[in-house]
Parts: C-alpha cells; sequence; structure tokens
C-alpha cells in the first residue's frame, strides 16, 4: 500500500499523477508536482446531508495549489469545507461567485466562465460549458455552472454537475479520463443530473481512456435512499454495466471514497493501487 507523505506524495513518485475520490463530487488531481482540489465537500454532515464514509485524511487537504469549483450549490460550494484546507490556495469559480468568496475574506479567486483557459503552474485549467443550474439564491447573481478541462502531462475532465449533452462530443479532444456524476442525494434525479444511463452515454461522446465514476457513495439523506430503490452501490454497478454497452473501449475503474488511481507516466496500461476496477 502507498504511503503519503507529509506534502501527500509518495516521495518516490512525487510527480506521478494520481486521482483521488475524495467523496461526492470532491476530487484530489496530483499532476506535475501540483494538487488541486474539485469541489471540496469535507464535513461529516450538512444540512440534511450526512457522510456515510470517514471524513478525508488532513494530509490530502495540505499543500494545495488551487481549488476548482465548478458551481455555486452548497454541496459543491461549501465554505465551511474551504476552511479546513491548508495555506491559502488559489481558488477558480464562477465568475458570478467571486463576490461571495471574497465577502468570506478569501482574495486569491479567478472568475471563469466558459472558455475561460487559465495557467496553474505547469498545468492549464479550462472552464466547459455544464447543462446545470449554477445560482445560489440569495447569495449570488445568476450564473452558469461548469466543468473543468485540466492538461498537463495527462488530460483530465472533472464535469461537476451536468446532464447530458450533445456538446460533450466536441468538449475535449484526447481525454486522458473522465471523472462523471452518476448520482444524486435527493428522491429524484433531475435532468440537469446525470445517472448511471446517460453518464455511460457521455462516455460514448467524451471518448475518454478511462472513467472515474463519481458523486456516489458519501452523502445521504436518513430514509431517503428507499424512496427512490436500491442501495448504495447500485449506480455504480449499473454505470459498468452501461458503459460495457454504450462505451466498452472506455477503461471503468470504481474508486471507494478515499481511494486513488495512479495513472502511468504516457498511455500504456497498469494496475493502479487501492481501487476497484470492473
Amino acid at each position: 500500500m502507498n504511503q503519503m507523505s507529509a506534502s501527500g506524495k509518495t516521495g518516490a513518485e512525487e510527480h506521478a499523477t494520481r486521482l483521488t475520490y475524495v467523496g461526492h463530487g470532491t476530487v484530489l488531481i496530483e499532476m506535475d508536482g501540483l494538487r488541486l482540489l474539485v469541489d471540496p465537500l469535507l464535513r461529516r454532515w450538512i444540512g440534511p446531508l450526512v457522510r456515510r464514509t470517514p471524513r478525508p485524511h488532513p494530509e490530502l487537504l495540505r499543500n494545495l495549489d488551487a481549488v476548482l469549483i465548478t458551481h455555486l450549490h452548497i454541496d459543491h460550494l461549501d465554505v465551511p469545507s474551504l476552511r479546513l484546507l491548508d495555506g491559502d490556495p488559489v481558488i477558480l469559480i464562477p465568475d458570478h461567485g467571486v463576490d461571495l468568496l471574497r465577502r468570506r475574506g478569501y482574495r486569491r479567486t479567478i472568475g471563469m466562465v466558459r472558455g475561460t483557459e487559465t495557467p496553474i503552474g505547469p498545468v492549464s485549467v479550462t472552464a466547459t460549458y455544464a447543462f446545470h443550474s449554477g445560482r445560489r439564491r440569495p447569495a449570488s447573481r445568476a450564473g452558469d455552472a461548469l466543468g473543468f478541462v485540466v492538461r498537463g502531462s495527462h488530460s483530465i475532465y472533472v464535469a461537476g454537475d451536468t446532464g447530458l449533452f450533445a456538446g460533450m462530443a466536441e468538449l475535449a479532444q484526447d481525454l486522458d479520463v473522465a471523472c462523471l456524476p452518476i448520482d444524486g442525494w435527493g428522491p429524484r434525479l433531475p435532468k440537469d443530473h446525470l445517472s448511471p444511463l446517460t453518464a455511460a452515454k457521455a462516455l460514448a461522446l467524451l471518448r475518454p481512456r478511462i472513467a472515474i465514476p463519481i458523486h456516489w457513495g458519501t452523502y445521504f439523506v436518513p430514509g431517503l435512499r428507499q424512496l427512490r430503490g436500491g442501495g448504495i452501490e447500485l449506480p455504480p454497478r449499473d454505470f459498468v454495466r452501461y458503459a460495457e454497452q454504450f462505451a466498452p473501449q472506455v477503461e471503468v475503474h470504481l474508486l471507494e471514497p478515499g481511494t486513488w488511481l495512479e495513472l502511468p507516466t504516457r498511455r500504456p496500461a497498469s494496475v493502479p493501487s487501492r481501487r476497484q476496477s470492473r
């Protein structure tokens, strides 16, 4: 089992690309010596949501270079979770959320709109369209939700919350990894959220080499899961089944919250540590 140093890296492989599914929509990208955290939701509970898995290890939250916020809904932009982060990373956020964070003392914020490309050291972060409401009432003005494509030694798409849209086919070329949401926490899954079926159809449009399902298995509302039927493991299993049907060329890796996938230096297949795969 890999052991992390205080920096959150393994010493011998400090510049390996590693993706950690922290839970819900939260993903840690370690690439080219940088640490980028997407949509940190780190508390034991938030509103009606209760975390069913252990809280993230503190080492995952240290020495961050940037935080990427896809949209302003409370399960993707949680200011108390931001307070748990070590240091003062730059925060990339949809443009209409900049004032919200600056009022709370976060000055190192960069507003993003669709098509904006921002360098973070040797890595570039590009904001992409997301089919999802991005407004947070009453704390912000209207604005769009975003996805992000992070490019360095690998290319990684983190969708945030989105429904299926035809433009995914032109969203990004030559993707190594797509991190796609496959579930929600409410009594139903609206059309502006990917389901296991529509996420698998998204793979056929995106054509990544690897897919990692996210936004599952972490938070729940007690008693509410029964309204939609099935257990907490059903959405990822359905996603694997549908992916085999709609995008059999894509390698799917199911990561439990808190586990990671280490990518090969360049393209050839490898066996990552601490994961489950089909």
